[in-house]
């Protein structure tokens, strides 16, 4: 039994801005759980489009309740096998993704399009798809609810990672990340209550007076 998940998405920038930033788009603040990306090979076919191969690092933390089935050193990471071809004449990338570390437990392949939106054609279309599986009796169908709501989670912030990168490339000033529009808004919060606090004091002073 497979689960299978597609949605559809686009950025608003160029597909040829979009193809730079998908190899430059680590580290970005919404990807600290990439640790390491290594190219294992690049050619040039007869047709001119670009095949890449490279093997990515991740953390990525298993459930407690599946820690028991992997040993100790492939609970806290991950790693993923990316093909990726690129065809510069029909401005299309398509990339493939699995992971090659936890798959006795779960399985996750997903399948990516960037095309230039027919809507749009200074905007990219990304169109994804994912099978994910598991072969572990008895509990496979509640890892498959948990790798599809793990999935689902990520695209956001791969999105969000894109924007980012992109933004830095155009000379644009990125969005806050979410970590730092907290930390702004906790900065305003206490400055409000210090600000409260001190009128509250000065009127309890003042009553002492009267």
């Amino acid at each position: 039994m497979v689960k299978y998940f597609s949605c559809a998405g686009f950025l608003k920038s160029s597909w040829d801005q979009v193809f730079l930033a998908f190899w430059q788009r680590y580290p970005n603040p919404y990807s600290n759980h990439v640790l390491t990306e290594d190219i294992i090979f690049r050619e040039v076919t007869p047709e001119n489009c670009l095949m890449s191969r490279r093997l990515l690092t991740k953390t990525s933390r298993a459930p407690r309740w599946a820690e028991k089935f992997l040993p100790a050193h492939m609970a806290q990471k991950a790693y993923i096998i990316e093909d990726s071809v690129v065809d510069p004449q029909g401005r299309t990338m398509t990339t493939l993704t699995w992971n090659i570390s936890h798959a006795r437990v779960m399985s996750i392949e997903e399948r990516c399009v960037y095309r230039v939106n027919p809507d749009n054609n200074s905007w990219t279309e990304i169109k994804r798809e994912a099978w994910i599986s598991s072969n572990l009796y008895g509990l496979s169908r509640a890892i498959q609810e948990f790798g599809l709501a793990r999935f689902k989670s990520s695209i956001t912030k791969t999105m969000k990672g894109f924007e980012y990168v992109l933004a830095k490339m155009q000379g644009e000033m990125p969005t806050r990340t979410l970590a730092e529009t907290a930390t702004v808004k906790a900065r305003e919060t206490a400055l409000a209550a210090k600000e409260k606090a001190k009128d509250l004091a000065s009127q309890a002073q003042k009553k002492q007076y009267v």
